[in-house]
């Protein structure tokens, strides 16, 4: 394929020139040649727009999203990033450099400065970071019933839980709440749940209760309490106007995939809910990066499927943008996928004839380009190298072009423990976060009740047996007198008594003789 170098200079410049502020991801490249100086920029106003960022492991895509979340902390911009490896977390610590780093500096035109941004670590675990939790009742029922899957009876159910305990002031705050109020409602509460609010199913309660559990087992009893995260801490600007970067540790969640989805999905609405409406802004106030986002979307229902679309959506009109990163385009669904405005995607691997499809299913994601064989140089691209396709300040997408990424400010390494304990010394919402709180819930309130009920139980059963034994004791003795009294009694007695006396005279060696007419001695 012959290629006009200068056109393709002329258009690159012209395609990615900004009025606004904007942030280098690198430099372009063109038969494997780098145009120094011919910088590939992103515009920070249209990155609301939400991204993905693509490629098989080990291509650069958690390098990518260090890069580009770097760069907005030093704009000013708030991000959360999630953590699967651990080594995210050295975005905290500056780098310390290196020959190579140098090199690819030199290539692209762009001095290498090393630098680092004021992090806060979060944590859905016990590992070190600041625990986020949310209470059942910010979840409502409709959320709540999408997280567990249940059918439209199923959902009914927890409906009718969640407005039982608003009229009866009991406060749904961990799952353990939830799961007293199935076990309530089904035993001592029964009478008094169909009287005000119908029958319900056993069954379909103990199905409840089997969703509720699966999800406890992976984590939901750490994440579902008090005290809540408030979504606003995640927008904070440090001392320097440096954005604050959110870190949230998730280096297990391959094992709790529900956990993962079922936090995502909540941080969103809560999200969405809780800030106001920005319009267009010249740059976002938060961005959120999701990596191994297909947790998110394997573990979704179709109707909490349709929730994150919605989502997807609208959250742009609050300021705020959506990345997601994972290993091919085809994890992300179409209807959410035709959201992300920008692309960077990094080599794809083709081993099987699978794999050649999916390849051609991802470059029908780029714009048409006169320059490159996509198909073919997705199989190339070597490691910090990715096509990138970005909307401009109009919203219409900038040239498809090959790009040398520039490297990280920041460490590319894990943090050691040490390192870890300072920032968590030095966090300003840490106390906030880490205090406990037990206040009565829904749990202790019933817990009470059915205790209460169970004593009267006990007590009317007692009583019950009390008066069974006057009845009975008074019945005896009833008996007893008819049968002493009765001239039958009487007369067997007699018989008795009279048997006795002789067998005991006998004994003694008198006999007893029967009387006899009266002689002379009277």
């Amino acid at each position: 394929m012959s290629i006009d170098k200068e056109k393709f200079t002329g258009e690159i410049k012209d395609g990615y020139a900004f009025k606004g502020e904007s942030i280098i991801m690198g430099g372009a490249m063109i038969d494997g040649e780098v145009l120094t100086e011919n910088f590939i920029r992103i515009p920070l106003k249209t990155l609301n727009r939400h991204g993905l960022i693509a490629g098989a492991t080990g291509t650069g895509k958690t390098k990518t999203l260090q890069i580009i979340a770097e760069q907005l902390s030093s704009k000013g911009i708030p991000s959360l990033l999630m953590d699967i490896k651990g080594d995210l977390s050295g975005i905290a610590v500056s780098s310390d450099g290196h020959p190579k780093i140098d090199e690819r500096h030199e290539k692209i035109g762009l001095p290498f400065i090393p630098d680092q941004s004021p992090v806060e670590l979060l944590s859905l675990s016990n590992d070190a970071g600041l625990r986020l939790r949310a209470t059942v009742t910010e979840f409502g029922p409709v959320l709540f019933s999408k997280i567990l899957d249940l059918n439209d009876t199923q959902s009914g159910i927890v409906s009718v839980i969640f407005k039982y305990c608003d009229d009866n002031g009991l406060p749904l705050l961990d799952l353990n709440d939830i799961k007293k109020t199935l076990q309530y409602i089904t035993n001592e509460g029964k009478d008094h749940i169909q009287k005000e609010y119908g029958r319900i199913s056993t069954s379909s309660v103990g199905t409840i209760l089997r969703k509720i559990i699966e999800l406890e087992q992976q984590g939901g009893d750490l994440f579902f309490g008090e005290r809540s995260f408030d979504v606003d801490d995640l927008c904070r600007i440090d001392e320097d106007g440096k954005g604050m970067v959110s870190i949230l540790r998730v280096t297990d969640i391959q094992d709790k995939p529900k956990l993962f989805s079922t936090f995502m999905l909540q941080m969103l609405a809560e999200i969405y809910t809780n800030f106001p409406e920005e319009g267009d802004m010249d740059q976002p106030k938060l961005v959120i990066f999701i990596d191994e986002a297909h947790l998110v979307f394997d573990e979704a229902s179709d109707a909490l499927m349709d929730q994150i679309e919605i989502i997807i959506k609208l959250i742009r009109s609050k300021g705020v943008g959506i990345f997601f990163v994972t290993q091919n385009p085809a994890d992300i669904p179409d209807s959410v996928l035709s959201q992300l405005g920008l692309k960077v995607q990094h080599a794809l691997r083709a081993f099987t004839a699978k794999d050649r499809k999916a390849i051609k299913l991802a470059a029908q994601n780029y714009p048409i380009t006169e320059y490159y064989d996509v198909d073919q140089l997705l199989t190339e691209l070597g490691i910090g190298e990715a096509l990138v396709s970005a909307l401009n300040e109009k919203g219409i997408p900038t040239p498809l072009v090959h790009t040398y990424l520039r490297a990280p400010q920041s460490r590319m390494d894990v943090l050691t423990d040490r390192e870890i304990d300072n920032i968590m010394t030095r966090s300003r919402i840490a106390d906030k976060y880490n205090e406990l709180i037990d206040r009565d819930s829904a749990y202790e309130i019933l817990t009470g009740k059915i205790k209460t009920a169970q004593s009267e139980e006990v007590q009317e059963e007692l009583r019950q047996q009390e008066a069974k034994a006057r009845k009975t004791s008074r019945r005896d003795k009833s008996t007893f007198d008819k049968v002493f009294n009765s001239t039958t009694t009487r007369q067997i007695g007699r018989t008795v008594a009279r048997e006795l006396t002789r067998g005991l005279l006998g004994v003694l060696g008198i006999k007893k003789t029967r009387s006899r007419k009266k002689s002379g001695w009277f």
